[in-house]
């Protein structure tokens, strides 16, 4: 009795220690869904639309032919299922999605709005093909399913009220563990000379995808101060993940260096709504103590609660769920190493498990690039001048400072970036874009920030690739340049549509 009494005691403390933490960590998470729902949804119709570039209705046509029904739900698992795969369904399923993060955020029924938020984000990222299928994607879903535990709510009827158990802020901080140890792991684990020279960053900020006006003075700092980067990169992704799991002095410190790796990240790129779910993640190793002495506890969250007994079949179904959890995400993290699936039942279960997206393995820039090519799209009325499609925030003129966008992901914009380091073949989606611009679709158009064909589409569509380079200091001074560059030649030949169908001219 007196065991039991103590463990009670110490249960309630701990749960009343994280208890505006806990608070302040759902609120911010419902914040990123509002991010990154508001982000897609301008997009959504030019991407997965009828008249986009990978329509989901297409998607789920062929699916529907190919696998039966209990199979494609696990394979493909999505809302648009029953509501079909139109514009206006996904639409509706991203505004549905962006409104269960505001009820997050505003603590209205916290529990269902993580379910729905998760359910909506699933719906569309399941649909969505090279355009969703970032890290960040995946890792906003598993991170929802590792915070559901820590939402108060009811079941379904009867309506028991279950409040969250103590040690359920332990699965986020589990997942920001495996998040960035993985991210250095990888980079030793690929072999790439540049991380093993401590060389990466001397590239990285004028290869990566998006990089913005810091990232052009980042990339002029000294080559020494550059490698002693890449070294203090090592070590906070390396080491500081394990210093999560000490006192609660050493954890603060782990979380407050983790944080600092994704500001400068986020200083010197966009990377979407990424380094803001990172910071969230981060904050589940706070306790309350921390916010009350930064005065961000009070309103975030209701008072303590009372001492309160759980029942037994709660503390267990957490355990199971946690083990199960660590084991599953592991294996995929030993998966990964081993660049092949796990055998026997284990490989099965988790690609069963895939299609949901909620169990991952992560590792951002395994191998680091160290040249900057761009695909630029130009079209043509007579097949002799040619006239370039702009795009809002990739390189494009010279003279054009590279922009600020995050939280902003613009889903064409990062993609061209992956399709330049591949083939004009590899890329269907690409001679789709194409294609779509010699009929004048309406909906890709409006995802440049110039059309050179406003009034009639053009005849003739063409790629071009190019090398990139930041300029240095003289350069920028003399001339106000931002980039270099020069033509490498054709990335996809020449098209046209001859009887309404696509073709390369000779």
């Amino acid at each position: 009795m007196i065991g039991t009494r103590v463990a009670l005691v110490v249960s309630s403390e701990v749960r009343h220690s994280v208890a505006r933490a806990r608070g302040l960590y759902l609120r911010a998470l419902g914040l990123v869904f509002v991010l990154a729902f508001a982000s897609l949804l301008p997009q959504v119709s030019a991407l997965l639309g009828p008249e986009g570039l990978s329509p989901a209705a297409e998607l789920l046509g062929y699916v529907r032919q190919v696998l039966p029904s209990p199979e494609r739900y696990l394979r493909l698992p999505t809302l648009l299922w029953w509501f079909g795969a139109g514009e206006g369904a996904l639409h509706g399923v991203g505004w549905v999605g962006l409104g269960c993060g505001v009820l997050l955020v505003a603590n209205v029924a916290p529990r269902w709005a993580l379910v729905g938020a998760w359910a909506c984000y699933l719906s569309l990222a399941t649909v969505g093909g090279v355009f969703l299928s970032f890290q960040w994607d995946v890792l906003l879903l598993e991170t929802a399913l590792v915070s559901l535990p820590l939402t108060p709510g009811h079941l379904w009827p009867p309506r028991v009220s279950l409040a969250p158990l103590p040690g359920a802020i332990l699965l986020p901080r589990l997942l920001l563990f495996r998040l960035m140890l993985m991210s250095g792991v990888v980079k030793l684990a690929s072999g790439d000379p540049t991380w093993r020279d401590f060389t990466a960053l001397q590239y990285h900020y004028w290869t990566q995808p998006l990089p913005n006006p810091l990232a052009w003075f980042a990339h002029l700092l000294p080559a020494g101060l550059l490698r002693a980067s890449t070294a203090a990169t090592f070590v906070i992704e390396l080491v500081f993940p394990f210093l999560l799991l000490g006192p609660r002095r050493v954890r603060l410190f782990s979380a407050a260096m983790l944080a600092a790796l994704q500001l400068v990240i986020l200083a010197t790129g966009n990377y979407g709504f990424f380094n803001f779910l990172s910071l969230v993640l981060c904050l589940s190793a706070l306790d309350d103590g921390v916010l009350v002495r930064w005065r961000l506890g009070g309103p975030l969250s209701a008072a303590p609660e009372p001492p309160r007994r759980h029942p037994r079949w709660r503390a267990a179904a957490l355990v199971l769920f946690a083990v199960a959890y660590a084991f599953l995400g592991f294996s995929l993290d030993l998966q990964r190493l081993l660049s092949r699936p796990l055998p026997g039942a284990l490989g099965t279960l988790l690609d069963d498990l895939a299609g949901f997206r909620s169990i991952n393995t992560y590792g951002l820039f395994a191998v680091m690039t160290t040249q900057r090519h761009e695909i630029l799209i130009e079209g043509s009325a007579d097949g002799q001048t040619w006239k370039e499609y702009l795009l809002p925030y990739r390189p494009g003129r010279v003279d054009e400072a590279p922009p600020i966008v995050a939280p902003h992901q613009p889903r064409l914009d990062w993609q061209l970036w992956f399709a330049a380091l591949s083939t004009c073949q590899r890329n269907p989606w690409l001679l789709r874009l194409q294609e779509l611009l010699l009929r004048g679709g309406s909906d890709v158009r409006s995802l440049f920030s110039e059309d050179p064909f406003p009034d009639a589409p053009p005849r003739f569509v063409r790629t071009r690739l190019f090398d990139y380079h930041f300029t240095d200091w003289d350069t920028w001074r003399a001339t106000g340049n931002w980039w270099t560059r020069r033509e490498l030649g054709p990335y996809c030949p020449p098209l046209t549509l001859e009887n309404g169908q696509l073709r390369a001219v000779p």
